[in-house]
């Protein structure tokens, strides 16, 4: 299962095609399953500082990938919006919570960020399956509607948190979430060395 495109139509559309979203969902998938553990065994902590460097590592990937492909255009069409808007918001979210845990603020203002960016996810998975975006629509859209429903309930988790129940309840809906993600991310890991394999840059294309 592969978000994958078909390499010889995308070849003829744009000689410029570059493909690393594979990339970028293995880097959310981490990321996912880095939330996951912190409401398991983090959120109560004193020090919240211990999670500052995986969220920053998988914010910024995403940051950066996401503001290439919304401002770059590097896939065809729509793909960019869907794909780079995601991930830039995802990557704010959790760039905005490793700052606030090295520095002690408050998360209100992160989980208000995550609601918003929660409810465009929805959006997106929504619109995927409507519109039968990439090989897998109906996997892709889900992917993006559970993501979107993290988000738009970050503040009441976070909120009550003392109670463990709904913090597992959360951390079990990311895990399933991160699975969806890692197989589409590994499978498309799996079909680029095959189907970029011939592919050259345009300056050694004769």
């Amino acid at each position: 299962m592969s978000l994958n495109f078909d390499l010889l139509r995308l070849e003829k559309e744009s000689s410029m095609f570059i493909d690393y979203l594979a990339t970028l969902l293995i880097d959310l998938v981490v990321a996912l399953v880095l939330v996951a553990l912190y409401l398991i065994i983090g959120i109560d902590k004193p020090d919240q500082r211990r999670w500052v460097p995986g969220f920053s590592m998988t914010g910024l990937i995403l940051l950066v990938g996401g503001w290439h492909l919304l401002t770059k255009w590097p896939l065809p069409g729509s793909y960019n919006v869907a794909f780079g808007g995601a991930a830039l918001l995802f990557g704010a979210v959790l760039a905005g919570a490793a700052l606030a845990q090295a520095f002690g603020w408050d998360m209100l203002s992160v989980t208000v960020y995550a609601f918003f960016a929660g409810v465009a996810a929805i959006v997106l998975g929504i619109r995927i399956i409507n519109m039968g975006m990439s090989q897998q629509p109906l996997l892709a859209g889900a992917g993006y509607i559970l993501a979107g429903l993290g988000g738009v309930f970050a503040m009441p988790v976070w909120y009550l948190k003392q109670y463990k129940w709904i913090r597992w309840l959360a951390a079990l809906a990311l895990l399933a979430t991160a699975l969806i993600w890692a197989v589409t991310g590994y499978g498309a890991y799996w079909e680029h060395l095959e189907s970029f394999s011939k592919w050259t840059p345009p300056g050694m294309q004769q």
